[in-house]
Parts: structure tokens; C-alpha cells; sequence
């Protein structure tokens, strides 16, 4: 007899989440917690002004549809583009409400994973996975204007250089773009051969599939009313849709002012002791 799957709230969380992450919950007394950072990064945390309150995760397993870019054009395959996109997003959105099951103003350290599996032609199961934080100070000063909790892959060293200098992660921003780069003509392989010579076709496919991905990461960070974008990453990943069609991943931490002064650490030489 098959077994029903197990019951979900309506932000996705399994109801195994909800009871775990109200045992950790603070709301209820305790003091436990647990945590994805390291020794430096809990004890950087814990000096810029946050308790940690818990792992929190999301996760989405996604059908990637199938679409076939023409043979000699480039070409976004807005198709694949979107499903890489909202798989992300579900998994975010899941592990922002775990957050927010903690009452937790933000998450560090997040890391955003793809992984597939041999037992289903297509799909992807998409990780979110993050420590959730809350000021000691500013309790919900730092959540996003929607009054989310804010987002950030930024180490705990990083993290606590930034508050020190008087700014904030507003959330982590991204972009996708899988884009078909088209294939060379045979003329156009034949007068290639033997000589040092750009491929403008290429060059014009991979420099354009960048840019989509990149101006997407910048809008979201301007829909989060933020000032910049701070550790940007751009990755290229050809997955298993074949070797000319490649996903553009831009990502990065959005980030704002604190206060107008801005008060920047000098870099210090700091020898070992012999």
C-alpha cells in the first residue's frame, strides 16, 4: 500500500521542518541551535550583533523542460531560462519561510546547490541551505523592505567587515540565462584552421548570454532598493542538455547603507609569533 506523503504547511515546509524548527525556536524557551558556519565565522557573527537561531533549508526537485535551439543560430532558450530560474526561487522562498518560522531578521552563508539524479530523465533537485540570524540590537531593522528576511553567502568574516563599515545585505540577487550557441559553418571551420583568429560567433553567443544573466541579478537588486551588488559570481554550467547550450549564473549580495558615514577599516600586518 503506497504512503501518503508527508503533510506540508502553506509556505511548502514538511511538517518534520515545522517540528524541528519549533524546538530550536527561542519562543519557546530554548537556547538551541544549529549552524552551517564555522568556528570563526559563529564567533564573527555573534561579535557584528546576531544570534544564530538555525540551519534552515529549502528545496525544490524540478522538471527541466526540453527545448532545441536552431543549429546555426544563438539564441536564448527562454524555456529552459525560466525553469532554472523559478526552481531557484522555490527553493529560496521555502527556506525564507523556515526563516521566518524562527523569527529570524536574515540568513548567512547561504549556498545555493543543483544536483541531478540518475532515477528521473530531466530532473533537478535545487538546495537552499543557510544559517538564520537575528539582531541583538535592531530586532527587524534588517529585513528586507517586503519584510523578509535578508539573504547573504557572504562568509562570517565578510559579513562582520561590511556591518563594520556601516552596510548591509539586503539579499542575495541572481540571474539566469541558458543560451544555444550555434554551430559553426563548415566554411566558416575550414577557414579557421591552422591560424589565430576570433570566432566572432562565439565571442558574440557567450558575451550576450552573460549579459542577460548579469542584467537580471542587477534588477533584482534594484527591486530590493539596494545600492550595489558586492561578490558577484558569474558561473557556466552545461548541465546535460548538450555540449552548444550553456546556463549563464549570475549572483551576488545586494547591499545598502547602514548610516552616511562610513567608517573603513585600515588593513593591519599581522606576523606570527615565532
Amino acid at each position: 500500500m503506497a504512503q501518503n506523503p508527508p503533510p506540508q504547511n502553506q509556505q511548502g515546509i514538511p511538517q518534520q521542518g515545522v517540528d524541528r524548527l519549533r524546538r530550536m525556536s527561542t519562543v519557546e524557551g530554548s537556547a538551541f541551535f544549529t549552524s552551517d558556519l564555522s568556528v570563526n565565522e559563529f564567533l564573527l557573527v555573534k561579535e557584528a550583533g546576531f544570534e544564530p537561531l538555525g540551519l534552515v533549508v529549502g528545496s525544490s526537485i524540478y522538471h527541466i523542460g526540453y527545448q532545441v535551439g536552431n543549429w546555426n543560430q544563438n539564441m536564448e532558450l527562454q524555456v529552459l531560462s525560466q525553469a532554472m530560474y523559478a526552481a531557484r526561487e522555490l527553493a529560496m522562498s521555502r527556506m525564507e519561510s523556515e526563516a521566518e518560522q524562527l523569527q529570524a531578521d536574515g540568513i548567512v552563508g547561504v549556498r545555493l546547490t543543483v544536483g541531478f539524479y540518475e532515477w528521473g530523465q530531466g530532473l533537478a533537485e535545487f538546495i537552499a541551505i543557510g544559517t538564520a540570524v537575528r539582531s541583538t540590537s535592531k530586532e527587524g531593522s534588517f529585513k528586507t523592505p517586503n519584510g523578509k528576511p535578508f539573504t547573504s553567502d557572504l562568509s562570517g568574516q565578510d559579513f562582520w567587515t561590511l556591518l563594520q563599515a556601516g552596510y548591509a545585505p539586503r539579499g542575495l540577487v541572481m540571474g539566469t540565462c541558458v543560451y544555444h550557441v550555434a554551430h559553426q559553418s563548415l566554411r566558416g571551420w575550414l577557414g579557421s584552421t591552422g591560424q589565430n583568429v576570433e570566432m566572432p560567433n562565439f565571442t558574440q553567443a557567450t558575451y550576450e548570454a552573460r549579459e542577460l544573466a548579469m542584467d537580471r541579478m542587477q534588477y533584482e537588486a534594484m527591486q530590493l532598493q539596494a545600492e550595489g551588488v558586492v561578490g558577484v559570481q558569474v558561473q557556466e554550467r552545461p548541465y546535460y542538455w548538450g555540449a552548444h547550450v550553456i546556463e549563464f549564473f549570475a549572483f551576488g549580495n545586494a547591499v545598502y547603507s547602514l548610516r552616511k558615514d562610513h567608517t573603513i577599516a585600515k588593513p593591519q600586518l599581522n606576523l606570527p609569533l615565532s
